[in-house]
């Protein structure tokens, strides 16, 4: 975030004087800054020192290109609003899609995009409007007043708390910063050919589980509503049956679409015969309590309790039947290898809560050993160079940065992130696509190994 530095000239000199500072803390900056992708943000101005007016406001910002607007009321709230077109006193109707509200809730900034055929606001000679409804700097007094409008849907209470008496309010440029992604070498070693795929195909084939009474792995997936866990399996599932295919239900609503426990077996299309893992997919974590999967029945799923189709409760975890309380599930029942699934996309948004929840999971795993790794997904919305070319997110710095902030974020080691793209829009299969998913289904299945021989060694000390 740059700071803006005051010129004032002294005869033939100019001389700058202390930068204005931001108000804008570097936490919440940063949470901007991930809803407007890989952005600079410089302060252009500031309201306490520059005036309330609006002449002051477009003096400053007429013709910088998209900007965001950050307002501060005297009960804390911090709010504001995003427009990627020019303020240029037209005196036009502006057309932005991507144009957007934001509230401060806690640390995460809540986004209210346009509604679909309104007007982003009027390019006039006044103060900063959005959708002729939330005006800042309300005929040049420190206020923000709200006009009944369409074209965003606010709630003026859960906004700003009903407080529309200003105590700052800034506009910052926000400037695209163009992706420098390769770094000297490639910080992963990966083989983009076909006979590396048939190798990976071939070794999840051949797989057997080290331990005689196992005869499939059993691989949980566990992630935030609409980061990838379905779409994972159907990807899976397409690559072994050489088309696409869309077995399990995937998509982007609100809410989880997974609402059943389900345990997807994957056949081999070329042998017709189940291959040797099974891919348990669960409800969604969800941010609000009562919603979403509950974290008491993730002890139940890892120990074998919960049959597949069961349908979560997120108000009620299961409850044990009271006969098999006592029956202890096999080790072919139980999970050997747990898989976070993370939207690379929303790293730097994951809430409190939503954190809070996954180390809490994480804690109950580590109390049954089980090794685990993070699937990073949808590489290709992070970085525009892995969009063009998937080859290279292992020379991408920006998705470098990511896995380092994943493994920080949810106490893992690095080389247990791995950034993978599902199968989402594409009509047929692609190589390098297939290989980064087979590296990281292999990948799991070695880790489910290392559970199972150390899972038979206590079997044999107790023995």
């Amino acid at each position: 975030m740059e700071l803006m530095y005051q010129s004032f000239v002294f005869g033939s000199q100019v001389s700058k004087v202390a930068p204005i500072t931001c108000k804008l803390q570097e936490e919440k900056c940063k949470r901007l800054r991930a809803l407007l992708g890989t952005v600079k943000l410089s302060l252009l101005y500031k309201a306490s020192v520059h005036g309330y007016k609006a002449s002051a406001f477009h003096q400053r910002c007429d013709r910088q290109g998209p900007t965001l607007l950050v307002a501060y009321n005297r009960s804390g709230y911090i709010f504001g609003g995003y427009t990627s077109v020019d303020y240029a006193r037209s005196g036009q109707y502006v057309t932005d899609q991507e144009a957007f509200l934001f509230s401060f809730q806690g640390k995460i900034p809540v986004c209210i995009k346009i509604n679909s055929g309104h007007f982003a606001r009027l390019d006039d000679a006044g103060g900063p409007n959005f959708g002729q409804q939330l005006y800042f700097c309300y005929k040049n007094q420190p206020v923000v007043l709200n006009h009944r409008g369409s074209a965003f849907s606010v709630n003026t209470v859960t906004m700003y708390g009903n407080d529309t008496q200003l105590t700052e309010c800034e506009v910052y440029k926000v400037k695209q910063i163009p992706q420098s992604s390769a770094i000297n070498k490639q910080w992963r070693n990966v083989l983009w050919t076909a006979n590396r795929r048939a190798e990976l195909m071939g070794l999840i084939r051949n797989h057997k589980p080290v331990m005689p009474s196992v005869s499939r792995v059993r691989i949980l997936m566990i992630g935030p509503v609409g980061a990838g866990k379905s779409s994972f399996f159907n990807s899976i599932n397409s690559i072994f049956m050489s088309r696409i295919t869309s077995k399990a239900m995937s998509g982007s609503g609100g809410t989880s679409l997974t609402t059943q426990f389900r345990t997807y077996p994957v056949v081999d299309h070329h042998e017709g015969k189940p291959l040797p893992f099974v891919l348990c997919d669960t409800m969604g974590l969800e941010d609000q309590s009562g919603a979403g999967l509950d974290i008491e029945d993730i002890s139940s799923i890892l120990q074998g309790h919960i049959p597949d189709r069961y349908k979560f409760n997120p108000m009620v975890p299961f409850q044990h039947n009271e006969r098999r309380v006592y029956t202890p599930a096999s080790l072919q029942e139980k999970i050997h290898c747990v898989v976070y699934v993370i939207d690379s996309t929303k790293i730097s948004l994951m809430s409190d809560k939503l954190q809070e929840k996954l180390a809490s999971i994480r804690r109950k795993v580590n109390l049954q050993s089980i090794p685990q790794i993070v699937l990073m997904t949808k590489i290709d919305e992070a970085c525009p160079h892995v969009q063009k070319d998937l080859q290279c997110v292992y020379v991408s710095s920006y998705i470098k940065s990511k896995v380092q902030e994943v493994s920080s974020g949810l106490g893992v080691p690095v080389s247990c992130v791995l950034p993978v793209k599902n199968y989402s829009q594409e009509l047929e299969l692609e190589l390098n696509c297939d290989v980064l998913l087979l590296t990281a289904l292999q990948q799991m299945l070695n880790f489910a190994d290392d559970y199972l021989d150390d899972a038979g060694r206590v079997e044999h000390d107790f023995l």
